[in-house]
Formats: C-alpha cells, sequence, structure tokens
C-alpha cells in the first residue's frame, strides 16, 4: 500500500533560547521526527552524530539530550515549513506550503543573521518563501538525511563544521 498525501502541520514548533546564537533549518519534519514531536528524529538521519562530531560530544539520543545539547551549544531548530501536503517524509512531495513564521525566534534570541538550511528542498523553499520577507540570506549546507548517500558522514562533518565554527564559540559572550 503507497502512503497517502497529507496536509499536516508542524505539529512540535521551534526549539530556541534567548541565548541561541545560530538557528539550522529543515524542510518540514519527517515521519520519525512527527512522531517523537522532536527534530532528526530518524535513526539514519546524520544530523545528530555531525553536530556531536563537531563539537566533540557524544552523539545525544533521547529528545531531553538533544534538547540539552542544543542548549549548551547554543543553536535553534525549526523548518521553512508550518504546514503543508506531504507524502510520508518525502521532500520532493510537498506541495501547498505554509511557511513558518521565525520572526519569534529572531526576536526571542541571538539568532541575528546566523540561519543556516538543512538540505537543497529546505534551502530552495527558504529562498522562495522566506528571504522576501526576512531579507536574511541563509547558507545552505548539504543534508543530513540519508537520501543524501553522496556525502559521507566525514565530508558532513568538515563542511558543517568550517560554516558553523565562526558562530559557534561557546565562550562569546
Amino acid at each position: 500500500m503507497s502512503a497517502q498525501r497529507q496536509i499536516l502541520s508542524h505539529g512540535f514548533g521551534p526549539f530556541y533560547t534567548p541565548e541561541s546564537r545560530i538557528l539550522i533549518l529543515g524542510s518540514f519534519p519527517s515521519v520519525k521526527s512527527r512522531e517523537q514531536s522532536f527534530f532528526y528524529g530518524h535513526p539514519r538521519n546524520r544530523f545528530w552524530p555531525v553536530l556531536a562530531a563537531i563539537f566533540l560530544e557524544e552523539t545525544p539520543q533521547t529528545t531531553d539530550e538533544k534538547k540539552d545539547f542544543l542548549n549548551r551549544n547554543k543553536i535553534a531548530l525549526y523548518d521553512v515549513i508550518e504546514s503543508c501536503s506531504i507524502v510520508g517524509s518525502s521532500d520532493s512531495s510537498i506541495r501547498d506550503v505554509v511557511p513558518a513564521d521565525l520572526q519569534p525566534i529572531l526576536e526571542g534570541s541571538r539568532v541575528e543573521n546566523r540561519i543556516f538550511t538543512n538540505g537543497g528542498k529546505a534551502s530552495a523553499l527558504y529562498q522562495r518563501y522566506l528571504l522576501p520577507t526576512l531579507g536574511i540570506p541563509a547558507a545552505a549546507m548539504p543534508s543530513t538525511s540519508p537520501a543524501n548517500a553522496a556525502w559521507s558522514l566525514e565530508k558532513l562533518v568538515e563542511t558543517w563544521r568550517k560554516a558553523l565554527a565562526p558562530y559557534l564559540s561557546n565562550t562569546e559572550g
């Protein structure tokens, strides 16, 4: 039986604190992420291993560990899309997009202009729906999705580290 197209809302909202310094945006939560009510829930997604390698930490496993990791490292997470129609977790099936409102994150944190998109679809959606209203460019990062098989974990870590390093000093005031 094939998956049906569903109209879905994000479901669990953004994660940020007043101390968050960078914002990483995906496209829309996967089925596994929606089940867990938190970001990058699919066990084969390399998002958490990539960030853990950058910060020389153990890969967080539980939602609480992931939130603690984000807090420690001053990272905010959300997605470009607040709601859409989608088949399963397929970014290529996304239609009927309602973009996310990033103003609460930008006003309630120290993100300023440090925005990164995780993958080509998130980048394209950001360019189309959010850049015109926010006027803040986002750096397009290679996807950590298991569907991005062309990128090894090592190559992802190296690329993400180079892009994030200038913004992630834990001693920054």
